[in-house]
């Protein structure tokens, strides 16, 4: 019990930091973050689209940053380092983060999904699922699921844990989207399955 209870108060530490970092890098393009802890120290890997912003002049921003979640979440002796994501497509938080923002632009759901999905399955995913779910519509319309997927997206069992997922929220004019991403990245090895190519069908192919 005592081995459970830790493991479940790091994984709440650990997201209790991936928020707060979510909201303190934005303009960074925080996408995700690794957490290791030693005897020493605690290692906290931040992967955003604009490293320079984390980083800051002359390290001022990374050592703030570095102080400030060693008072909130009292973590002794952390360590930040900083990782430029390499391809934004393929990481669910970003592409979840566009979407939403799209959507209070007023973009047209389906279209959106589609293209976006796309670009996703370009990039060499072997499987994605896309689904925006509330008030997808003019003021008064019933709220509704659009769903898009494509190539291999286990649900259930262990091999779920080979699916990287992330849920995020819009707010239009006309209520909450809540949006999902799910990618399972290029390269990936199933234990009940070798899958190495999606092909798009023509109706994701041509979405504009």
């Amino acid at each position: 019990m005592v081995v459970e209870r830790k493991f479940i108060s790091d994984a709440l530490v650990k997201l209790k930091i991936s928020s707060y970092l979510e909201k303190a890098l934005n303009k960074a393009g925080f996408s995700r973050v690794e957490i290791q802890k030693t005897p020493v120290i605690t290692r906290i890997t931040v992967y955003v689209t604009n490293p320079g912003r984390v980083i800051g002049s002359g390290g001022q921003t990374i050592n703030a940053l570095t102080e400030d979640i060693k008072e909130r979440f009292h973590i002794q002796n952390p360590q930040i380092s900083v990782a430029e994501v390499k391809n934004p497509r393929l990481e669910p938080r970003i592409v979840a983060r566009y979407v939403a923002n799209s959507l209070e632009r007023g973009a047209n759901p389906r279209s959106l999904l589609h293209s976006v999905l796309r670009d996703i399955i370009a990039e060499g995913a072997l499987g994605a699922e896309i689904i925006a779910s509330g008030k997808l519509a003019a003021k008064g319309a019933k709220a509704r699921t659009i769903k898009v997927r494509h190539g291999y997206i286990p649900k259930a069992g262990a091999v779920r844990n080979f699916v990287d997922e992330v849920h995020l929220t819009a707010y239009p004019k006309y209520g909450a989207i809540g949006v999902t991403v799910r990618i399972v990245q290029p390269g990936t090895k199933f234990p009940d399955r070798e899958i190495k190519e999606v092909a798009l069908p023509r109706s994701i192919a041509e979405a504009k």
